[in-house]
């Protein structure tokens, strides 16, 4: 699909509120499908890599727990992330949420992405992953095409790629225009907003959920925002804090699916699955925010 046609579809998909409006949790179709998923995910880069602390375990289940009963799906982790895959699979099975969560992995290896894919699922104790994406790039070359037979075989179901902190774009834009991807998931906030330029536009042509990571900056733009005080006109839209004010932003881009702030805090998690069921930002708005945290 057309840019244009796309982002036509998605705002009369789009199960939720836009500004003015209020209602049920707020969802976004996966354009190759039509599947809707909640537009806030969860992260587990550093959050959950927690090793073998029982406490530190316990409070990543809570958080699990808090994040599923909040409405939220979508939760990514890599093999790169230390202990977080095993932490995240003993979370679902305390809960018995395999078969509420969205699991999103990554292959990241330059040899058997087989076998890397198949420890990854038994740390994280599924029957199979929802969705797998190459991390960073590494050796696409050969585990894309692993990924897509997976695919076809009916072992996995979404097949994507993925990068951070605004590396490889070039590169990244070759793959997502000449492979078959159902997802991306590229670094976008408030103050990294490189994939406005290209990546964002280009998904949206091409029919491409993107997975949006690093929404807070890794805390740090929060830190810089939090000295402070949150504006009031920030209340049209149902901000209550700053991390709503951030979050909104990336999740309220015609392009972007779903968002996947880390945490390792029940309360922080609450407070970013409240973005569900309140007004989001429309085009005016989001350049208002944009402007006024550049200002800052």
């Amino acid at each position: 699909m057309k840019r244009r046609s796309l982002l036509q579809w998605a705002t009369a998909a789009a199960a939720g509120p836009a500004l003015g409006q209020a209602g049920p949790a707020l969802t976004r179709a996966i354009p190759s499908t039509g599947e809707a998923i909640p537009r806030v995910g969860l992260g587990t880069w550093i959050t959950f890599n927690v090793g073998n602390d029982p406490p530190a375990r316990a409070a990543c289940t809570q958080v699990v727990r808090a994040f599923l009963d909040g409405g939220g799906r979508v939760i990514d982790s890599s093999p790169m992330y230390g202990s977080s895959q095993g932490v995240v699979g003993d979370a679902l099975r305390a809960l018995g949420g395999q078969q509420r969560v969205f699991s999103a992995d990554k292959v990241w290896t330059s040899s058997d992405g087989a076998a890397q894919v198949e420890q990854s699922r038994g740390l994280w104790q599924v029957p199979r992953f929802d969705l797998l994406q190459v991390h960073n790039l590494l050796a696409w070359e050969r585990q894309l095409p692993l990924l897509q037979a997976m695919k076809e075989r009916k072992q996995l179901r979404y097949v994507g790629i993925t990068t951070s902190e605004g590396r490889r774009h070039r590169e990244f834009e070759q793959v997502m225009r000449g492979q078959p991807l159902d997802f991306v998931q590229l670094t976008y906030s408030l103050v990294e907003r490189e994939a406005e330029a290209r990546l964002l536009p280009l998904a949206a042509d091409r029919g491409i959920a993107v997975l949006a990571n690093r929404p807070f900056a890794e805390g740090q733009l929060l830190r810089r925002l939090q000295r402070h005080p949150l504006p009031p006109w920030a209340a049209e839209i149902e901000c209550t804090s700053w991390a709503q004010f951030a979050l909104k932003f990336v999740v309220s881009h015609p392009a972007v699916t779903c968002a996947i702030p880390a945490t390792r805090r029940v309360d922080h998690v609450r407070e970013n699955l409240g973005v569900l069921r309140t007004r989001l930002p429309d085009e005016a708005m989001r350049k208002r925010m944009a402007a006024h945290v550049a200002a800052l």
